[in-house]
């Protein structure tokens, strides 16, 4: 019987360090699984997927430069272009402060979003309508700006 010449019996085996308590050794990497589509040109069924979807609507294009310089305009110059360019937009705007809103009562069409966001409103879901902060940049509060400064209809 052979003797080893250290004495091994104080170590762990070899594959001991590999492994921890719980877990298997990984061999090989998971791959993701794609779920196979099979579109029967026969049927009538006129669903696609969400990029042929958005494909398919053409979003209206918004020119940047505007809305970024309509967006440091007063409050009067903000009231003064919406009572020209858009009339259906000065009768629904509340003043509140220095800011513009508008609220609709549903959801409005992209073309009319499209417009509003060349204007330089922003969308405050919070609140649910639309706002222009007229060069007056400021961080949202918890409570209603309502309460704190003055408010008006200017179409009134």
């Amino acid at each position: 019987m052979a003797v080893p010449s250290k004495d091994y019996s104080r170590q762990p085996p070899c594959s001991a360090g590999f492994f921890v308590k719980g877990e298997r050794p990984r061999t090989h990497r998971a791959k993701k699984k794609i779920m196979k589509t099979h579109t029967n040109s026969d049927s009538d069924s006129r669903l696609l997927n969400r990029t042929a979807q958005r494909n398919q609507t053409q979003l209206h294009r918004i020119d940047f430069r505007q809305r970024f310089f309509n967006r440091g305009l007063s409050t009067d110059k903000v009231l003064e272009m919406l009572y020209h360019e858009t009339p259906r937009f000065w009768e629904l705007c509340q003043v509140v402060g220095k800011w513009v809103w508008i609220q609709f009562a549903e959801k409005q069409p992209p073309a009319i979003t499209a417009e509003l966001s060349r204007l330089g409103f922003h969308w405050n879901r919070k609140r649910q309508l639309w706002q222009h902060p007229c060069g007056n940049f400021r961080t949202g509060t918890h409570r209603d700006p309502r309460e704190m400064y003055p408010t008006f209809y200017p179409a009134d």
